[in-house]
């Protein structure tokens, strides 16, 4: 399913820093303060921009609070998959960020609301978390266990004694999975064979930069599923516009007065350019000032829509912003 190209036109009308990466700190506080009234709703990542590790980052929660308070609707958008969106409004509220379960958009709830749309009557096999299968389980949709299946012996043991393909999967769906195994990878291409069988990613984030380590996304694993069924996933998760075709569809928002906040360009902010949303990079996360620098030199078209329209080194730096539009005053 695609939204149409006349939802997604990028409509650049109020978008006065269409993809300038214009330093909001070096704006004046009239300019901050026209900047501000150019939205109508916000829609932001979560990790690396809110919050980091379970730790509010300084200042978000305050910055978030206040666009509501100002009349903006606000949702919350994450490609992370190991949370239900009730996991996810309950960690939201306890760092202070004034949010309903409404608000939030997951690509563990889209995905179950992908094959419910799709009247989906056959089962899952999973590669994933309690996110995606919690969200399969409220929408009556049928699935396989999760958790480690480890090798057992060599292959021609393993596929002699141990692999077993069940009749009844339809479906196929990737997220992140810490138990991720050769035998998955194994029975995840084998079901794929069929061409009938639905592949579903809920997201390609390819890793996680950690102090002295790199975490491998849930990209890694839709790649070597990939790779090994030749087979192309759905993706549902950002930069897929898909995830936020029931807010455009319900004309919740109007995409030309909405912004798309995030720390990851060709996720966040790709998603942005994809639905003609305004964009706000912030360096508190995956992609910083260097990497935009790079992407305004490169030759390449797809590196051009990973620019975002403004950039902040991180969310909370825009709070005195808006308390000096609230109150006019002429310091930023």
């Amino acid at each position: 399913m695609r939204i149409s190209l006349a939802t997604c036109t990028r409509q650049t009308g109020l978008n006065m820093y269409k993809q300038t990466c214009t330093n909001l700190l070096e704006l004046s506080s009239a300019k901050v303060t026209e900047w501000l009234g150019s939205f109508d709703s916000v829609i932001t990542d979560c990790d690396g921009v809110l919050w980091i590790y379970g730790k509010a980052l300084d200042g978000a929660a305050d910055v978030m609070n206040q666009f509501k308070a100002m009349g903006k609707s606000i949702y919350f958008c994450t490609n992370n998959s190991t949370k239900t969106r009730a996991e996810l409004l309950k960690k939201g509220v306890e760092l202070g960020f004034n949010i309903t379960e409404s608000g939030i958009i997951s690509t563990a709830h889209a995905t179950a609301a992908y094959l419910k749309r799709r009247n989906f009557s056959k089962r899952v096999f999973v590669i994933g978390s309690e996110g995606i299968t919690q969200e399969l389980d409220a929408v009556g949709i049928k699935h396989t266990a999760i958790g480690p299946d480890p090798m057992k012996g060599t292959l021609p043991e393993f596929m002699a004694q141990h692999l077993k393909l069940e009749s009844d999967i339809g479906a196929v769906v990737v997220g992140f999975d810490e138990h991720f195994s050769f035998p998955k990878m194994m029975k995840a291409a084998s079901y794929l064979d069929n061409k009938d069988c639905l592949f579903v990613a809920t997201n390609t984030d390819e890793r996680f930069p950690m102090p002295n380590m790199i975490v491998p996304g849930s990209g890694s694993f839709v790649r070597a599923i990939q790779t090994c069924a030749e087979r192309e996933p759905t993706v549902i998760g950002k930069p897929n516009p898909e995830i936020c075709e029931s807010l455009i569809k319900r004309k919740l928002i109007n995409p030309a007065r909405t912004l798309m906040i995030g720390d990851r360009a060709n996720t966040d902010i790709l998603l942005g350019y994809n639905c003609g949303f305004q964009t706000l990079l912030v360096g508190s996360g995956i992609h910083q000032l260097a990497d935009v620098e790079q992407w305004k030199l490169s030759k390449n078209p797809e590196d051009k829509k990973l620019i975002p329209d403004v950039y902040l080194p991180k969310l909370g730096d825009l709070l005195s912003g808006i308390v000096d539009a609230q109150t006019g005053g002429t310091v930023y």
